[in-house]
This record gives structure tokens, C-alpha cells and sequence, in this order.
């Protein structure tokens, strides 16, 4: 079904709504930010956020007697927006809720656009990207090369997750082979388990020691699943299938942080059917294309569109065969949805 596009006065109504909404619930917080700090605040110190819900998240202690401990805190209004995985100075308050008083620079964030086309980070300081997918919902490689075209954007090292292979079939077997051999051909990590049956568990775990990671996926994937077989005391909620759309119901609702015993942290985000690239740019969808480095620059043309131009020196790839098909199709999709997007 196509999109309901509204027209402009809709739009302005309804951003307009939207912001009342937001400046109400920004001056209730700011409030409750000046009576904890008209009273007795704790002393400067570094957290972690480890979940976000709205105008408040819940910080980890990193040092001193209070270290691991957990704490909600109010965001000062004056802050850029947090996600999960940020390094943060607080206050604590005198009531068990503390105060975020500065963001801590990232090494990494991951953005996508949100329904209004505004940039929205959705993880940070992260340097493993798990892309999941399973046999059913049945597989996008569009949705995959979008998420590996944001790794690459954001200097995050991709990991390719094949979760529930024990639906694995005679059925669909063929189209899996197709869709993963191009990420072989790549060398892309990808890594085939089972949440519900445990094949595999160990080796996901080996290959998550020791780093900060991301789950990212459409719904339905069994992304709750892997975090219940990874750290059974996260107590995920786990959802079914639709019956009537075979499309993935949403269960996760707020990024949240877990560490691993063996060392190591997994964030696990909300289930997204699209990820939006309306942030990133023509050149930057080239370089999310692995395959196409060191053919770049060497068309007959200038600005050739690698479509139809004579001497282009992606199209020759793609007849020797040094570029698969199915990415061919994936990226000439994404460079045509970037300016709708913007839209």
C-alpha cells in the first residue's frame, strides 16, 4: 500500500501539535530539574546510559561506591538528544533520581531518519553492527545493503546473523543460498544459528566478546530471542509472528544495554521494517558498496549514473561478473528511494 502523502498545511498541523505536545512535557522536566537542583545533588560522575524512555533514562554508575548501580535521571533541556550506549556526566538527587549534566564525546553513533526525515540516532558507541534476518520474515536484501551502507557510513564493523535455520527448508533453502552468496563472495562475517534450538549460541558469543554491539533487524526476526538465549536474565518480551501478515509484531520498545559475563555490551534496538538513508549522500551509498572500490573514478564519464553510459566501468564489472546481480539491483534502488526520502 502506498504512503498517505499529506499535504502542506496537514503537515504543518500536525508538527505544530507535536511540538506543544514535546514543550509541555520539556517544561514539566525542566521543573523537576530545578527542584532537584534547588535541593542536594551528588557530586560529578561518569554513567552509562543503558535504556531511554522519553525525557528520562536510566543510568549506570561507572565509578566509585555506586559503580554498576542503576539509576533514573532527568535530561537538562539545554543537552543534544541520548541514546543508549552514551557516556554521560550526573548528579544524583537526594530522592534516588539523578540529573544528566553532560554528554561525553562518542566514538561512534548510529542514525537513521525518522518519519519526518530528521536525523535521530539510534545507538552510540558502538563498533559491531549485527544485522538479523531470518527465514521468515522472509529476507530483504535491500534492507540488509541499507544497514551495511550506515556501518560503513558510521565506521561500524557489520556482523551478518542468520537467526532460526532450523526453519530452514527445502521451500526456501535456494533463495537464502542466492541472497547470502553475495555477501560471501564480499567476505562479509555471517554467522547462521538458531535462538530457539541453541545451534550456533557459542559461536555468536565468541564473535560479541569483548565488544560493544548493536542488534538491528525487521520485526519479527527473533532478535528478543537471541538477547533471552544470550542473557536469559534479560527476560526480553518475545513475540509471535502475525498470523494473517507474516510480518514481525514489535516487542522491543526502548533500546536497552546489557553487558555479557565474559566481557562485552549488546544493545538492543526497537525492530524497524525500513531504515531510511535520507541522511547519507549519493557518494556515500558508492562507498557502502565495497565491491564497487577501486572501479569509482575510471567511468568514460564524469558523472555517470552507472546505468546506461557507455564505458562504465560498473556495468563492465557487473557483465565480468565481479559484481553480483543482487547488488547491482540493491544500490539502484537505494540511490532511486534517496531523493524520495528527502522528500
Amino acid at each position: 500500500m502506498a504512503k498517505r502523502q499529506l499535504n502542506r498545511r496537514q503537515a504543518w498541523r500536525i508538527d505544530k501539535i507535536q511540538n506543544e505536545r514535546a514543550e509541555r512535557v520539556a517544561k514539566r522536566e525542566s521543573h523537576a530539574v530545578e527542584v532537584l537542583e534547588g535541593g542536594d545533588l551528588g557530586p560529578e560522575e561518569t554513567g552509562l546510559i543503558i535504556a531511554h524512555y522519553g525525557v528520562q533514562v536510566e543510568v549506570e554508575a561507572q565509578q566509585g561506591e555506586r559503580a554498576g548501580e542503576v539509576f533514573r535521571c532527568h535530561l537538562r533541556a539545554n543537552l543534544p538528544a541520548m541514546v543508549t550506549g552514551d557516556r554521560v556526566v550526573w548528579r544524583a538527587g537526594n530522592q534516588g533520581i539523578g540529573v544528566i549534566v553532560a554528554q561525553l564525546p562518542r566514538s561512534t553513533e548510529l542514525c537513521r531518519p525518522d518519519h519526518r526525515g530528521q536525523l535521530k540516532p539510534v545507538a552510540a558507541n558502538v563498533d559491531l553492527i549485527v544485522i538479523v534476518f531470518a527465514p521468515a520474515p522472509e529476507p530483504q536484501a535491500n534492507l540488509i545493503d541499507r544497514y551495511l551502507v550506515a556501518a560503513e557510513h558510521s565506521g561500524i564493523r557489520p556482523l551478518l546473523l542468520l537467526n532460526k535455520a532450523d526453519l530452514i527448508n527445502a521451500d526456501n533453502e535456494g533463495r537464502l543460498n542466492d541472497l547470502l552468496e553475495a555477501y560471501r563472495q564480499l567476505g562479509y562475517p555471517l554467522l547462521e544459528v538458531s535462538a530457539h534450538e541453541g545451534d550456533g549460541m557459542e559461536q555468536l558469543k565468541a564473535r560479541l566478546k569483548g565488544h560493544t554491539s548493536v542488534f538491528v533487524g525487521q520485526s519479527g526476526v527473533g532478535k528478543s530471542s537471541l538477547v533471552n538465549q544470550l542473557l536469559p536474565e534479560a527476560q526480553a518480551r518475545v513475540g509471535a509472528l502475525s498470523e494473517w501478515s507474516g510480518q514481525g509484531q514489535h516487542t522491543t520498545t526502548t533500546a536497552k544495554l546489557f553487558h555479557f559475563p565474559q566481557g562485552g555490551d549488546l544493545i538492543d534496538s526497537p525492530g524497524i521494517r525500513e531504515f531510511g538513508l535520507a541522511h547519507v549522500s549519493r557518494e556515500d551509498v558508492e562507498a557502502g558498496f565495497i565491491e564497487f572500490d577501486g572501479l569509482l573514478g575510471h567511468c568514460r564519464f564524469r558523472d555517470c549514473k552507472h546505468d546506461r553510459e557507455p564505458g562504465c566501468a560498473l556495468l563492465m564489472a557487473l557483465e565480468e561478473g565481479r559484481i553480483h546481480p543482487q547488488r547491482m539491483h540493491s544500490y539502484r534502488s537505494i540511490i532511486a528511494s534517496l531523493a524520495q526520502e528527502r522528500y
